[in-house]
């Protein structure tokens, strides 16, 4: 079995839309893959109204959070969306993303870049706007050649000149929501530092005491030093190790199953959720 537990579309910073993602997703040759957009589930019905046959579709999202003063991302598997207490925290989450982008928009045109916030609008197309979406902008004024360019202190990272805070939710307080609605909680990409600081390890350790259930060890952004470190604090603190692509379709290089996760990880994650059932592909449209 081939399963990319960490993928995104157009509802929140993909280009894919959900049925393109499933779609691709097939073609891809994957036999399981989750759609995790930040904040949001919804691409879920979409997802699930295309799905192919052969292709079982893990719902969830990627939650914003920040601990000790640095943001990171839990991945939510299999939870129920309509639990009162999560959906209140991803709305309130997701609510904060326009006046933080138009935060943005404003630090850029004080920098002298002619960014408006129709053109981020524009390529946000109706998803849950973020960074990746200002980012884009500024590819296609060409002030950066990449999307990955624009997250640097010169310009989007945490810190930088256009940078501006979010509400991001408290990681402890994050699973606890997650377990609450049946779901199942992995740090996603925890030693990505070319994005900014990484939370350390006995805060991790913290999480896993607190009832996280893994960690994402092979992604774009582990080189193999990083991934040899995170598979061995996986093993002393009892924790699941995933593996994905954290596809964005066009926005990033890296492709649907570029990395991938056990299918026995995979076999655990969905024992230990209660809150939804992954769902088999019946050949959609």
């Amino acid at each position: 079995m081939r399963i990319d537990l960490h993928c995104h579309s157009t509802a929140s910073d993909g280009t894919d839309t959900p049925a393109e993602l499933v779609r691709n997703a097939a073609a891809a040759g994957l036999d399981v893959v989750a759609l995790t957009d930040h904040d949001t589930t919804r691409g879920h019905a979409e997802a699930i109204a295309a799905l192919p046959a052969g292709l079982t579709l893990v719902t969830g999202a990627e939650l914003s959070c920040r601990i000790d003063g640095v943001s990171m991302h839990l991945l939510a598997y299999l939870f129920d969306p309509e639990e009162p207490a999560l959906l209140a925290e991803r709305e309130l989450v997701r609510d904060d993303r326009v006046p933080r982008a138009r935060g943005m928009v404003a630090k850029l045109n004080a920098l002298g870049v002619p960014v408006t916030w129709e053109q981020v609008e524009r390529i946000a197309a109706g998803g849950s706007v973020g960074r990746p979406h200002v980012a884009t902008a500024l590819v296609e004024l060409g002030v950066v050649p990449t999307v990955g360019d624009a997250f640097t202190e010169e310009w989007l990272a945490d810190g930088g000149r256009a940078h501006v805070k979010k509400h991001e939710t408290d990681p402890f307080e994050a699973i606890r929501l997650i377990k609450g609605a049946g779901g199942v909680a992995v740090f996603a990409h925890p030693a990505a530092a070319k994005r900014g600081r990484t939370v350390p390890e006995p805060a991790i350790a913290e999480m896993a005491a607190a009832g996280l259930d893994g960690i994402e060890v092979d992604h774009m952004d582990h080189d193999a030093g990083a991934r040899t470190r995170l598979r061995d604090l996986a093993k002393e603190l009892d924790l699941l190790v995933t593996g994905s692509s954290d596809y964005h379709g066009s926005r990033k290089t890296v492709s649907l199953g570029a990395y991938t996760t056990d299918p026995e990880v995979y076999g655990e994650i969905t024992r230990r959720a209660t809150g939804a059932f992954p769902v088999p592909g019946a050949g959609g449209v």
